[in-house]
């Protein structure tokens, strides 16, 4: 008896809009101008829309998917409602990646369901079949991809005319609301179509377990050397995945390229010994040559902290580092007597693993209340007596591959002597390339900004990147963006970059400052 009332309530509110078009239609403003019972075209518009694009989303979510073997592997295809376009591969239980590879209001997910073991197997048994992968990989990813469209067209019809169908009790507004769904997703796979950018796989975002295997990432030499692009990289990721479901505890052994010189960037530790375990699994994991630190190692630069340094000595590589404003000159002595550390101020240039660097120490001390900070006017000064420096170096033909500074002001005024500078203080991340031709890499905090980050509802994540530098050039061919959930958070990504000077078929700026070209002393 109680639902009598509700059926009767819905039955009234459904009769509401054409009970007003029908008491209203025809009817002239009053003389007050209230035309608040008038029918408003835009509201209707907006009606529509919204039914279009709920309808579009429910049938896609429906039927708006495919089953598609893509080589040892079975997949299935998804289109996504999305404000930023591109492609989602996961891979349970090992983590996800993403590509940037279109921009558009969808995005397509491909979700590996498993493992088919008679295809793995063949394929671990009989590697020559390596050599055709990448043909069935794409041959797989075109078919499903046309599977995929065509279903997704039925869908969002089907979807948006039936909601249009229920909403508005009419045919012809209902096969409208279809006949518009069907226009925007044209429209979307238009401007997929438009955008789409196969050099994607190129500077994939790896996250969970995927992050923490440089195998799965790849060497940067063999990335930039061997295009052809799409067939090539997609199998590779197709076999590294497969090498990773056959493993059982351990991940694949990473083979590095050997005429990558491989550089660890660090910053803004801020007294989080949590930072020294995370580098020191980087080190092993990548094969790190050399760890360059962009200052702020400390949080208040007491004698009292400088136990803290004391496991640099067992990171396993080199560590060069410079003062930042969190870092006394009691911290810049202690970390000098380190026997693995080569501590840079006012210029100085030393060769490490095959590069030259120089760098300057930050010239404010901020904790130090009794001297009052100068800004930014000091720290231009710092980045000018380094770029004097840059320039005595090259004149003395021991030209410096990467200068380094704390503060990202100061990194700034070294544009056109020297083709790469590291900076750190702001505590993210960032990448330019100046007027000049010198490339600014500015780090986040190693240390999830210590453990002020406490006082934070949202931790700030741990940041740190690898740089590749070709052994012979010196130059910067690619770098690994690592990131990892802040505190008491456990998620973990790694996006690869390429500069554009190293993008297949380009050639280097010739107005971009050079390092040197053959090993210095």
């Amino acid at each position: 008896m109680a639902r009598a009332p509700a059926v009767a309530a819905l039955s009234a509110l459904r009769n509401i809009p054409s009970a007003v078009g029908r008491r209203h239609r025809g009817r002239r403003p009053s003389p007050t101008g209230d035309l608040t019972l008038q029918p408003r075209p835009y509201l209707r518009a907006l009606g529509l829309a919204a039914v279009v694009l709920m309808g579009a989303w429910l049938g896609l979510l429906a039927v708006g998917n495919v089953r598609v073997p893509v080589g040892p592997m079975d997949t299935r295809m998804t289109l996504r409602p999305s404000l930023t376009g591109g492609t989602k591969i996961n891979v349970s239980p090992l983590g996800s990646l993403e590509l940037k590879s279109h921009t558009a209001p969808v995005r397509l997910d491909v979700d590996v369901d498993r493992l088919d073991p008679v295809r793995s197997e063949a394929l671990v048994n009989h590697p020559e079949r390596l050599s055709g992968l990448q043909d069935e990989v794409t041959r797989d990813i075109e078919h499903g991809t046309l599977d995929l469209a065509l279903r997704s067209c039925v869908a969002v019809v089907s979807g948006a005319t039936a909601l249009g169908l229920a909403v508005y009790r009419r045919p012809r507004r209902a096969l409208g609301a279809g006949g518009l769904a069907l226009a925007l997703l044209t429209a979307s796979g238009g401007a997929a179509y438009a955008t789409w950018n196969p050099n994607s796989v190129l500077e994939p975002k790896f996250s969970g377990l995927l992050s923490s295997a440089p195998s799965v990432v790849g060497s940067a030499r063999s990335i930039v050397t061997e295009f052809d692009v799409y067939q090539k990289e997609l199998a590779r990721l197709v076999t590294n995945v497969t090498k990773l479901y056959d493993v059982t505890s351990t991940l694949p052994a990473y083979r590095p390229d050997p005429s990558t010189i491989r550089v660890l960037h660090v910053s803004d530790i801020h007294l989080n010994p949590a930072s020294w375990k995370i580098i020191s699994s980087l080190v092993e994991q990548y094969d790190i040559s050399v760890i360059v630190d962009s200052g702020d190692t400390m949080d208040h630069g007491s004698a009292a902290e400088n136990p803290f340094l004391d496991p640099i000595k067992d990171l396993g590589a080199p560590y060069i580092w410079v003062r930042g404003n969190h870092d006394s000159a009691t911290t810049q002595r202690y970390l000098g007597h380190i026997k693995n550390v080569r501590v840079l101020d006012n210029g100085k240039a030393v060769t490490v693993a095959g590069l030259r660097f120089a760098g300057t120490g930050d010239p404010q001390y901020t904790p130090d209340r009794a001297v009052k900070a100068q800004g930014d006017p000091a720290e231009r000064m710092a980045g000018i007596r380094l770029a004097s420096a840059l320039r005595d170096q090259r004149a003395a033909g021991t030209p410096v591959d990467i200068a380094i500074a704390h503060n990202p002001v100061a990194a700034r005024e070294t544009d056109g002597t020297v083709p790469l500078v590291l900076a750190g203080h702001i505590h993210h991340e960032q990448t330019e390339v100046m007027k000049l031709g010198t490339r600014l890499r500015v780090e986040g905090s190693t240390g999830g900004s210590g453990l002020r980050a406490v006082d934070d509802a949202s931790p700030d994540p741990v940041q740190a990147s690898v740089l590749y530098l070709d052994r012979d050039t010196r130059r910067l061919q690619a770098w690994d963006e690592i990131e990892l959930g802040g505190l008491g958070l456990t998620t973990a990504q790694v996006s690869r970059h390429l500069p554009k000077e190293n993008q297949p078929g380009a050639t280097p700026s010739p107005t971009a400052p050079t390092g040197s070209s053959t090993p210095s002393p």
